[in-house]
């Protein structure tokens, strides 16, 4: 198999010294030019034709939002992972970078004893990241192609023992990929949505902050991150913070927000399972669970626990995903009752919020 082409762009020698031996570590990654700043990394990406980019955000000359811009005008579909700072601005920067068509982050590590500390959860974050955006690309190459192509496996319960609740709860599952999905699938959904809306973004501290008031400003909806104690109410969407999980409780007065700090699941925290196997306890049948484009299986476990209560699954398809991960995961276990594009999950979603369960028979 040939090695993943990469080209970093970072106007630190040191670090461009690092990242390229952490790199080339891997069997799998060849590190095939390095450039200090846009300007001159974007001939450098007509001649050496990388699989993918490191960019980082802040640099002299052309920075990292210029430079993805440039790049997005010549190179639409070239995975492009920025690297942004825990900083307000960084944040900030990070998620414009996203909304302009940057594939990922990675975040400069902070706080850490050392520099090899440091890059070693680099290597962590950002190995796994080149390698699925990577084989995303080559996904797409390969259904270019004329071939057969199966469906998702069927759901694993019977669909006519479905509708019986009625809906309570929107809870989504999102990770790479998951902001712009986030932003063109929730102001199809309304401003008169009928019922709440949890949502876990696998994003750190001050990204999920800035994220929640991003998506307020374009859906309509009241979005905000999770407060604990909160009483959540129907047109009401909150984001999971970053270094926390989310989860509902049902308690007298309806259902709130409980916030913890345990350990990480799937390596994540926030977890998508936490929030799914909690909505799954607090409002059993009248679930309805989204899981969009995402790496890893965050969300498969707390899929099972909602078709187990009765709950209703639908996933994001591998076309319209960044990374067919999360969704794929849940697809391939045959827990989705259906598999759809983005553009289709807002009208599938309505549909099932505002039916009416059927009354029992007497």
């Amino acid at each position: 198999m040939d090695k993943i082409r990469v080209l970093i762009v970072d106007d630190s020698a040191v670090i461009r010294r690092l990242l390229s031996d952490l790199l080339q570590a891997d069997p799998e990654i060849e590190v095939v030019g390095m450039a200090a700043n846009g300007e001159i990394a974007l001939p450098k990406v007509q001649q050496l034709h990388p699989d993918i980019v490191t960019l980082d955000m802040e640099m002299p000359v052309m920075d990292g939002i210029a430079t993805l811009k440039a790049l997005r005008k010549t190179h639409q579909k070239l995975p492009i992972i920025m690297f942004s700072t825990l900083t307000e601005r960084g944040s900030s920067a990070t998620l414009d970078a996203l909304s302009l068509g940057a594939s990922d982050y990675v975040t400069k590590p902070a706080n850490v004893g050392s520099v090899i500390q440091g890059m070693e959860r680099i290597r962590e974050e950002l190995i796994p990241k080149i390698k699925a955006l990577c084989r995303r690309k080559d996904a797409l190459t390969s259904l270019a192609q004329p071939r057969a192509i199966a469906g998702p496996p069927a759901p694993r319960f019977p669909l006519a023992s479905k509708g019986s609740s009625k809906i309570g709860v929107l809870a989504i599952g999102v990770s790479t990929g998951g902001p712009n999905a986030l932003a063109e699938l929730l102001p199809a959904l309304g401003k008169d949505f009928p019922v709440p809306v949890v949502v876990v973004q696998h994003m750190p501290p001050l990204f999920t902050r800035l994220l929640a008031e991003r998506l307020g400003n374009i859906s309509g909806f009241r979005c905000q991150e999770g407060v604990a104690g909160q009483l959540i109410r129907p047109g009401q969407l909150w984001v999971a913070p970053g270094g926390f999980h989310m989860e509902t409780e049902r308690v007298r007065d309806g259902v709130i927000l409980h916030l913890h700090e345990e350990k990480p699941e799937n390596s994540c925290r926030p977890a998508v399972d936490v929030l799914f196997r909690s909505v799954a306890k607090s409002y059993g049948a009248g679930v309805l669970a989204v899981v969009l484009t995402g790496m890893g299986q965050d969300g498969l476990k707390g899929c099972e626990t909602i078709q187990a209560a009765g709950g209703q699954i639908l996933a994001q398809d591998e076309a319209s995903s960044v990374v067919w991960g999360m969704p794929g995961a849940v697809a391939t276990a045959g827990l989705a009752e259906k598999v759809l594009s983005l553009k289709e999950l807002a009208s599938e979603i309505l549909k099932r919020v505002q039916s009416v369960p059927p009354a029992p028979s007497v």
